[in-house]
């Protein structure tokens, strides 16, 4: 069984005579260890659709099966419990907590999971470490650049070691140069088996991806991979 199913799942605003068909019957499957773009416009849906791969929302209708887990009808606490686990998020605003340095950004993950303060020292810095960072953790998100806050933002999306990375047009925000370091980075984590999950409007950032699904108007309407 796929890492990821989805089969049929319809996210529908306004039902009725105005509604609106964010997501029109798609079906989808990763294997784990896949690195998957998802391309589409504005409009296009893929937002809507990382927002149920993600478990930040539900379908109207269809399932989801995550990891042999029938997620599409749980309640908010379970969501939220397995998206803890499973999923590490990366977004195009980075979502950084201004008041806290990048290490206890990156270790608030950690505690939401109830991990002993030792073990979360020992996670943040493996992963400031591998993005870069060790020199700058004790730092304010307004103290590091662009680039340095979705290092960081990064590092608090693997630090717990998730088998997903649901990254939200993480270059969107960022100069080439910047943007280039994080497609390394999400590029070595696809290597070490790390399921990768890339929501892209840019067809040369999905083009680094392995395999490339294209959405419009709320359909899949290309799905291949990509021979690099």
């Amino acid at each position: 069984m796929s890492l990821i199913e989805v089969e049929n799942m319809y996210k529908i605003y306004n039902p009725g005579e105005n509604e609106v068909r964010a997501l029109d019957g798609v079906s989808l499957e990763i294997e784990k260890g896949e690195f998957v773009a998802i391309i589409g416009q504005s409009g296009s849906g893929k937002s809507t659709l990382m927002n149920m791969l993600g478990l930040l929302d539900i379908p109207t209708s269809g399932s989801y099966m995550l990891d042999s887990i029938d997620v599409s009808t749980m309640d908010d606490d379970k969501l939220s419990d397995i998206r803890n686990r499973e999923i590490g998020f990366i977004f195009q605003g980075f979502n950084l907590i201004s008041s806290l340095t990048a290490q206890a950004n990156v270790e608030l993950p950690l505690i939401y999971r109830g991990m002993p303060e030792q073990e979360r020292r020992k996670l943040s810095d493996e992963a400031l470490e591998r993005v870069g960072l060790s020199n700058r953790k004790k730092h304010l998100p307004t103290q590091l650049s662009g680039g340095q806050q979705q290092r960081a933002a990064i590092a608090r999306a693997v630090a717990a070691r998730p088998p997903i990375i649901l990254a939200d047009e993480p270059t969107g925000n960022l100069d080439s140069r910047s943007g280039e370091e994080v497609m390394r980075i999400l590029e070595d984590l696809s290597k070490e088996g790390r399921t990768i999950i890339l929501i892209t409007h840019d067809t040369g950032i999905a083009n680094r991806a392995n395999r490339i699904v294209r959405i419009q108007d709320g359909r899949i309407t290309e799905d291949y991979k990509n021979d690099k």
